[in-house]
């Protein structure tokens, strides 16, 4: 007897829909066998579902020889989530579950022993793959069906423990689907966010930050210890515009895939801010490990990367950057295949002037050689400070400053500035295929038609750039940014002005490349 259910296995962040074949076959003891590429957790499943079953008071056969084969074979299969569709599948061949009930379902979760069933990973791309190869119910965890219902063109049910899965399937269009009002979560913003006007003078790092969030520039800021440059850093998510949903569900897929998706918050409604320590991993930063699974960078998808210390992270761990910061994604790769995770997020970065951190301050004297500072920051490689659009001073505050009661400007004011900039963004790249966010993330030919110069800007950027010695990444990177500038102040033309402010965002490259 053969009996089949549809379920799905999530790689990278994609699934990919395959067969659940349950065969049981005469044998005179027990056996239990999974083919198909399984692993481990797979293997397992044998002794969950049968004591599972038999905990809900159900039959299990106590002869026999079960066979149950994910197909296509051609892709390892990993995890617990195809307990319930094995478990149902046997339901069927044993005559609890109309075979005929289990027709059109897509069908997922872990079981526990005594029957329950447990969340698992990835359900929003299971729902999306559902959608796209058109299949119209899905049977899941009641811990992942809010975030597989913001998918639309599937009916998604829901089940605590595997009698109420059998039911479902028994009651066929009777039950109700879970529904969420995707419009009302995406409206959500955190509570107390910090707030820039807690932020005394800086201004000109205020402003830098205002640019860099109005057009997803990637922001170095260098500064002595004590100056505020972490401090203006965890107020970037205060200013930053709020997530479209389609922007909000490829966020909440990354998340899902990680397991980190909480019960109550079926949708990441705002930009994701991520934090690593100095002493994280490659493979921590970029996703990896011999069972592939997004690293940092991904996991700040559509959203921030915030290095402090930037040249005491190892060097291996920094240049990985190098190409996710220039095509917003990674491919990590293994003998078994290779997995792509976007990795399209806005890298704020703080760093000291030199090892002690008091070049140049006027409070207390710096007692690094020139050898030093020049090998400090080697440490931050040429290469990748091309890739970083605005690198931005940020000077210790006198006591002036300290004391001062003049009310700072707050992140609500600035956030509406960036908004509009990012509106005006979005509709001159409406047609473009793939979708165009910011104006950091504009092409060569994007540049062309929206970053054109008159004269007088040309003769400007030639002189600086002979000057400078800016690199062709660096002079790309520098029209991006004065794009911003513009935008933030509603000119449809690039002026001089916003030319020589972007130009003005390059102090390393004026003060001479350490890379």
């Amino acid at each position: 007897m053969l009996l089949k259910v549809h379920s799905a296995s999530v790689v990278g962040v994609r699934a990919h829909i395959l067969d659940v074949e349950v065969d049981l076959s005469p044998v005179s003891h027990f056996q239990y066998h999974v083919v198909g590429l399984p692993d481990t957790a797979v293997k397992e499943s044998g002794k969950r579902v049968r004591a599972a079953v038999r905990n809900c008071g159900f039959e299990f056969p106590r002869s026999g020889r079960v066979t149950v084969n994910l197909a296509p074979a051609d892709f390892k299969k990993e995890g617990s989530c195809f307990d319930l569709p094995i478990a149902l599948a046997v339901l069927g061949l044993t005559g609890e579950v109309d075979p005929a009930r289990l027709r059109g379902w897509l069908i997922l979760g872990e079981l526990s022993l005594d029957g329950r069933v447990r969340p698992v990973r990835g359900a929003l791309p299971v729902a999306l793959s559902a959608a796209e190869h058109r299949l119209s119910k899905l049977l899941l965890p009641e811990g992942n069906a809010s975030e597989a219902a913001l998918v639309k063109g599937v009916e998604v049910f829901a089940a605590r423990t595997l009698p109420q899965a059998r039911a479902l399937l028994g009651n066929g269009g009777d039950s109700e689907p879970v529904r969420v009002n995707r419009r009302r979560l995406l409206s959500r913003r955190p509570p107390g966010l910090p707030d820039l006007a807690e932020v005394k003078g800086q201004r000109t790092a205020r402003r830098a930050l205002e640019v860099a969030c109005a057009g997803g520039h990637n922001l170095l800021m260098i500064g002595p210890p004590g100056a505020g440059k972490t401090m203006l850093a965890r107020r970037i998510p205060s200013i930053l515009p709020p997530l479209s949903l389609e922007e909000a569900l490829e966020t909440t897929a990354v998340h899902s895939v990680c397991g980190l998706l909480p019960r109550e918050t079926p949708l990441i409604a705002s930009r994701p801010f991520r934090a690593p320590h100095h002493t994280i991993s490659w493979a921590g930063m970029v996703g990896g490990s011999s069972i592939p699974r997004p690293g940092e960078i991904s996991l700040a998808h559509n959203g921030v990367l915030f290095l402090d210390e930037l040249p005491e992270f190892r060097r291996g761990v920094l240049e990985v950057l190098r190409q996710p910061l220039e095509e917003g994604e990674v491919t990590i790769s293994r003998a078994a295949g290779s997995v792509t995770y976007p990795a399209h997020f806005m890298l704020a970065a703080a760093m000291n002037p030199c090892p002690c951190g008091y070049r140049g301050s006027a409070r207390q004297e710096c007692v690094c050689s020139p050898l030093q500072v020049s090998r400090y920051r080697a440490r931050v490689s040429g290469p990748l400070l091309d890739r970083i659009d605005l690198h931005v001073e940020v000077p210790e505050l006198d006591y002036r400053e300290l004391t001062s009661s003049a009310p700072a400007e707050a992140s609500p004011r600035v956030a509406a500035r960036v908004s509009a900039a990012r509106r005006r963004q979005r509709e001159r790249f409406a047609i473009r295929s793939p979708p165009i966010f910011g104006n950091s993330r504009m092409k060569a030919r994007e540049i062309d038609e929206f970053c054109r110069l008159d004269r007088q800007s040309r003769r400007m950027l030639e002189s600086a750039v002979e000057r400078l010695g800016f690199s062709a990444r660096a002079y790309t990177r520098i029209l991006k940014v004065a794009r911003t500038v513009a935008d933030l102040e509603d000119s449809e033309e690039i002026q001089t002005r916003h030319l020589a402010e972007a130009v003005h965002y390059r102090s390393l490259d004026r003060n001479g490349n350490p890379g």
